[in-house]
C-alpha cells in the first residue's frame, strides 16, 4: 500500500525584471517566480506530483510557507485513497475550520491548497499514463460533478444543471478530440505587449507574432494615455487591420477613468479591455462593461474563488472569462468555474504566461473544449514566450495554436537543474 511520504517545496525566482519581461502599469519590474511543490510517495512506480503557485518575486517565501503548512494534512496518507477522492480532499482542505479562517477561500492559503491539489492531479494523470486534459475528459459527468463543491453556487449553478451541461457535451467528444489533436487549440500572444519595451522591440515582436500565425495580440496599457495611443498606433500599423488587438490595464483605473480611457482607444478596434479596475469590484466592472460596450470586458486572473466568478457572471460584469491555473484552489475549483461559464454562455480565454501558466492552463482549456463547452468559438489561450525551457514538458505553440500535450501529467514539472540554479536565497 503506497503512502505519501514528503511535500518538498522550493522558492524559484527568475530575474525577468532585468529585461522588463512582464512589465505593466501596476507591476513595472516583476521577477517571474514560483512557489513550487513536489508530492513524493513510496510507490513502486517512482512517480511524483508537481505543482506551483505563480508569483512575481518578493513574498514568494510566504507562499512557500503556506504550502509547507499543508503537510500535516497529507503526511502518511494512503495514496490510492487520496487520488481516488480528490473531490473529498479538496473539501477537507478548503473547509478545514482553522485554515478557512485565513480566507475564507481566498489568498495565500487558498492558492497553497491549489498548488497541492494540482500536484496530486499531476500525479494521478501520470499514474494513468495520460495528459491531464485527456484524463479529465475521460471522466463521466457524474465523476466530474463529484469533484465540484456547489456550496454558494446553487443560485446560479446546481448539480443537476452541471450534469446537463456535461451530458450535452458528451455528444461529439471523440470527434472534437480528433480535431484537437490534428489542429491544436487557438492562442493569442502577449509577447509584444510589455509596457517596458521600446518602440523598435514592440514593432519587431508584433511583426513576428503575425508571421508566427497569431490572429490576436495583447498590449499592456494604463500608465499614460498619450503613450498608449502612440503604441497602439504602432501595433495597428504593423499588424494591419485583420489582427485583433486586446488591451490590458492590470487593474490600474477608476471606473469613470476606465470608460474614458477605453473610449479614447476605441479607434484602434480594441478586441477587449482586460482588468480595467480592482479585480474584486463586481459593480465597477459591470458599470465599465456598460460604458465601453460593445468592447468586451475580460477579467478573472486575480479572482479569488468560484463565488467571485459567479457574481461577475450574474452581474454581466465580464464578457470574456480569464481563469488562472494557480489563483484558485486547483483543478477542482477551475472545473466549477468552467461549468459556470458554460451555464452563462461566456467564452473562456485563460490567463497564461508567467512561470508555467501556459503549461498548466492548456489542459483546462482543452478539457473545456472536449467535455464542457464543446466549442472553441471566441476562445483562445494566452501565450507568452518566456521560461518554457525550464520545464520537463514545455508547451508547443505553432501556427498560432497550442498543440495538445501527449506526455502524462499536468505539465507543471520544472527541470531539476532549473530549480537548483534559480532557488532564491
Amino acid at each position: 500500500m503506497a503512502r505519501i511520504v514528503a511535500l518538498d517545496t522550493s522558492d524559484v525566482r527568475f530575474p525577468t525584471s532585468l529585461s522588463l519581461d512582464g512589465s505593466d502599469a501596476m507591476n513595472p519590474d516583476p521577477d517571474y517566480s514560483a512557489a513550487y511543490v513536489r508530492v513524493r510517495t513510496d510507490a513502486a512506480d517512482g512517480l511524483d506530483g508537481h505543482g506551483f503557485v505563480f508569483t512575481i518575486g518578493r513574498g514568494t517565501e510566504v507562499q512557500v510557507a503556506a504550502i509547507r503548512a499543508l503537510w500535516p494534512y497529507l503526511e502518511d496518507r494512503d495514496l490510492d485513497a487520496v487520488l481516488d477522492d480528490l473531490g473529498g480532499l479538496w473539501r477537507e482542505l478548503v473547509h478545514d475550520s482553522q485554515l478557512r479562517w485565513l480566507g475564507p477561500e481566498k489568498g495565500i492559503m487558498h492558492m497553497a491548497i491549489g498548488a497541492v491539489v494540482n500536484a496530486l492531479w499531476d500525479l494521478k494523470a501520470k499514474r494513468a499514463d495520460k495528459p491531464l486534459w485527456k484524463l479529465l475528459a475521460s471522466l463521466t459527468p457524474e465523476q466530474l460533478v463529484d469533484l465540484v463543491d456547489f456550496r454558494y453556487l446553487e443560485d446560479a449553478l446546481t448539480r443537476d444543471q452541471a450534469l446537463a451541461i456535461l451530458r450535452a457535451a458528451a455528444e461529439g467528444k471523440d470527434a472534437r478530440e480528433t480535431t484537437l489533436l490534428a489542429e491544436g487549440y487557438p492562442a493569442y500572444t502577449t509577447t509584444p505587449g510589455w509596457l517596458g519595451y521600446d518602440d523598435a522591440k514592440l514593432a519587431h515582436l508584433c511583426r513576428e507574432a503575425v508571421t508566427d500565425g497569431f490572429t490576436q495580440i495583447k498590449l499592456k496599457v494604463g500608465a499614460d494615455l498619450t503613450e498608449d495611443i502612440r503604441r497602439l498606433g504602432i501595433a495597428r500599423e504593423v499588424c494591419g487591420p485583420d489582427i485583433r488587438i486586446a488591451v490590458d490595464a492590470n487593474q490600474r483605473w477608476e471606473v469613470a477613468e476606465a470608460i474614458e480611457w477605453v473610449k479614447a482607444l476605441e479607434p484602434f478596434d480594441v478586441a477587449w479591455v482586460e482588468e480595467p479596475t480592482n479585480p474584486d469590484d463586481v459593480l465597477g466592472h459591470a458599470a465599465i462593461a456598460r460604458g465601453v460596450a460593445p468592447i468586451p470586458v475580460a477579467t478573472g486572473e486575480h479572482m479569488a474563488n468560484r463565488v467571485m466568478f459567479k457574481q461577475f457572471l450574474q452581474a454581466g460584469a465580464l464578457q470574456v472569462l480569464q481563469l488562472d491555473a494557480t489563483r484558485v484552489a486547483g483543478v477542482n475549483e477551475n472545473i466549477a468555474i468552467l461549468l459556470l461559464a458554460a451555464r452563462f454562455g461566456v467564452p473562456v480565454c485563460p490567463h497564461a504566461g508567467g512561470v508555467g501558466l501556459c503549461e498548466a492552463v492548456q489542459h483546462l482549456a482543452m478539457f473545456d473544449y472536449l467535455a464542457v463547452s464543446g466549442s472553441t468559438d471566441g476562445r483562445m489561450i494566452e501565450f507568452v514566450d518566456h521560461l518554457h525551457e525550464h520545464f520537463v514538458t514545455p508547451v508547443e505553440v505553432t501556427g498560432g495554436r497550442y498543440r495538445a500535450p501527449k506526455a502524462p501529467g499536468a505539465g507543471a514539472q520544472l527541470l531539476d537543474a532549473s530549480i537548483v540554479e534559480y532557488t532564491h536565497g
